[in-house]
């Protein structure tokens, strides 16, 4: 890595919800960034929308280079997270898992790993509840970690050394 300022690679990924770009060239947009993580060998971070099943076919192809991955603001599937685990990957929730209807994405988080899960804001956007609709702000994550750490059956404070801990896993070891 020549530079030591850069940590990471992304926000990048496949996104087929609004179709706003055409499917190949996501897809090679896609693999340069994942050779430019591996080239530098910093995690690649990832946004999968509605490309679950495409998203790992492309990881899948690099699975013999050692990527180090953090599925941003992961909204995927239980099936999908079981499938990553495989691939040094780490998960980060954001304010969604607040939602009363993400049982399921709750249920996923419960599934994982403590040590491949973080936390995010993804600010200004996915503002957890009881500020939900409104514009999302770093010091809301505090919803999104009482929500984790419930989830996890762990305290908050708890959640925190331990999202702590991955981060610096996953950008600095």
């Amino acid at each position: 890595k020549e530079n030591p300022k850069i940590i990471g690679i992304g926000e990048t990924g496949l996104d087929f919800y609004y179709n706003n770009s055409d499917k190949k060239s996501q897809l090679d947009s896609f693999k340069i960034h994942i050779e430019a993580s591996i080239k530098s060998n910093v995690p690649l971070i990832i946004h999968s929308r509605d490309a679950e099943d495409e998203t790992f076919d492309v990881l899948n192809e690099y699975k013999n280079n050692e990527l180090k991955i953090l599925m941003h603001c992961f909204t995927g599937s239980k099936k999908f997270s079981e499938k990553l685990l495989n691939f040094n990957t780490f998960f980060s929730a954001s304010g969604i898992i607040t939602f009363k209807n993400a049982i399921e994405l709750q249920n996923t988080f419960k599934s994982l790993p403590m040590d491949r899960i973080l936390i995010e804001t993804d600010s200004p956007f996915l503002a957890p509840v009881p500020n939900r609709g409104k514009k999302n702000e770093p010091s809301f994550i505090e919803f999104t970690a009482k929500k984790l750490a419930e989830i996890k059956g762990i305290e908050k404070s708890e959640l925190s050394k331990i999202t702590t801990k991955n981060f610096n896993n996953l950008f600095f070891d």
